[in-house]
């Protein structure tokens, strides 16, 4: 942890919903005047999209049934710990990006499915903001956790997040639904292994919970809405939480635990604004004193 540089990691699975939240951070950002830095999971994938498949084959080939972008393995974990931990000590790291698509490609002159270069954070960002799938992971060869300020998990339930996915990567990707499910089976031990454990460390979960049937998400015509939904917010610590402030200014709330609050999906990103935005002021205003 950085008090001259911190670090806001937002962390959660493929699907789960993190891209969104990560709106909700910019538009914070842009309101209170907040220069950050952005750094995504992706980007510290080892392998790119040609080398993957050709990996997986390889895997399959020798009995690999589950070899995915979730493990160790597949990622330069080590890579992101020493950009978190030089980002914390200097104010900047090494980063890359990559290239999902089309669009991306023409922005930054790369081929889809590749990585751009390597090159530093830019100097003098008031904090640096990870969004991905390893933002608070911690191995038996790494701990990328120890060095974020604010953790942040993204965590719907587990079939929702199969739905979001199925239609996402349907709709925005050209895969077919059976493609999708090879790809939830194949990933299954290493989010047990390495997703999950990290909502251990997260600060804050956000989970959300369907009010409608969920129960086969594979035939699943629309993702079920905000309308259509509960969201379970739960603090690690809630120590110095306004639990009364938050309950009297979101609408229908409620406390579920003593760490808990409940609230309807419509006003998730009011309670975001309104959880977050003095956390980040606090950790900019922490800048500011050292």
């Amino acid at each position: 942890m950085s008090v001259k540089h911190p670090i806001i990691s937002v962390t959660g699975s493929s699907g789960a919903g993190t891209t969104s939240v990560k709106r909700t951070f910019e538009q914070i950002f842009r309101r209170e005047n907040i220069n950050a830095a952005y750094i995504e999971g992706d980007s510290f994938h080892r392998y790119d999209r040609a080398e993957m498949r050709v990996k997986m084959a390889e895997e399959a080939k020798n009995g690999n049934k589950h070899f995915s972008h979730f493990s160790a393995e597949t990622n330069l974990l080590e890579k992101l710990e020493a950009t978190f931990k030089s980002y914390g000590e200097t104010g900047t790291g090494e980063v890359r990006t990559y290239v999902h698509d089309a669009r991306e490609a023409e922005m930054h002159n790369c081929e889809p499915g590749r990585f751009t270069p390597w090159k530093s954070i830019p100097e003098k960002t008031d904090l640096l903001f990870y969004e991905g799938l390893h933002g608070a992971v911690k191995t038996d060869k790494v701990n990328v956790a120890r060095f974020a300020d604010m953790k942040i998990g993204v965590v719907p339930v587990i079939n929702l997040e199969w739905i979001q996915k199925l239609h996402r990567d349907r709709d925005t990707r050209g895969y077919t639904t059976e493609a999708v499910t090879d790809t939830i089976l194949r990933r299954m031990p290493d989010y047990v292994n390495y997703i999950c454990p990290q909502f251990i460390e997260t600060d804050i979960n956000f989970q959300r919970v369907p009010t409608v049937d969920t129960s086969n998400p594979f035939i699943a015509r629309s993702i079920p809405t905000a309308g259509e939904s509960m969201v379970v917010i739960r603090f690690r610590n809630p120590r110095g939480i306004d639990f009364p402030y938050l309950l009297s200014m979101i609408q229908g709330s409620f406390m579920s635990r003593a760490n808990s609050i409940v609230i309807h999906g419509g006003n998730m990103d009011l309670a975001m604004q309104l959880i977050l935005t003095p956390m980040i002021l606090q950790l900019v205003e922490r800048k500011k004193r050292s």
